[in-house]
């Protein structure tokens, strides 16, 4: 499923300094609940994993080694041993392994570039770990964690068209 055109609309003016600092606060959050997250990665652990989203203005490249993640404008992000390219709300999907990557690739609805053998580690280490990013991001809430947790679940459901799972 795409984004709403409102959702997209909204995201254009976020300037990439805001988009970085967010997309870094959620990746932390989710390395705290999961830390070893990246250990199924081995040698591909100190490779660059880039996720461009084909529906939303921002691209994002994650260094698991360094635990970190950097944000760019589409096509912006210079390096990438890898890139997975596809509509948000399935790369959102994956992360939670709760889409099947080998059905979305042969549908054609998502783009693998690069290291393949990296790409299935980790989609491997995904696989096993279990994030739920509404649970996962809810306690960045701090006081507000319920609420962030359920406005967080409530916007995976309307995305993914009301099926929870996302896609």
């Amino acid at each position: 499923m795409k984004l709403p055109r409102t959702i997209l609309q909204l995201l254009k003016p976020i300037p990439v300094p805001v988009a970085q600092a967010i997309a870094a606060a959620a990746l932390g959050a989710i390395l705290r609940k999961h830390p070893k997250l990246f250990d199924r990665l081995g040698e591909h652990a100190a490779k660059t994993f880039a996720f461009a989203p084909t529906d939303i203005p921002f691209a994002f490249a994650v260094s698991p080694r360094r635990g970190t993640m950097t944000v760019a404008r589409p096509g912006r992000i210079l390096r990438a041993d890898a890139t997975i390219s596809g509509p948000l709300v399935l790369l959102l999907a994956l992360a939670e392994g709760r889409s099947d990557g080998d059905a979305e690739f042969f549908a054609r609805e998502l783009s693998i570039d690069g290291d393949m053998e990296a790409v299935l580690a980790l989609r491997n280490a995904l696989d096993d770990c279990g994030i739920d990013l509404p649970r996962d991001l809810a306690p960045s809430g701090g006081p507000f964690r319920r609420p962030v947790e359920t406005s967080l679940q409530a916007l995976r459901t309307l995305l993914s068209g009301g099926n929870r799972k996302w896609s």
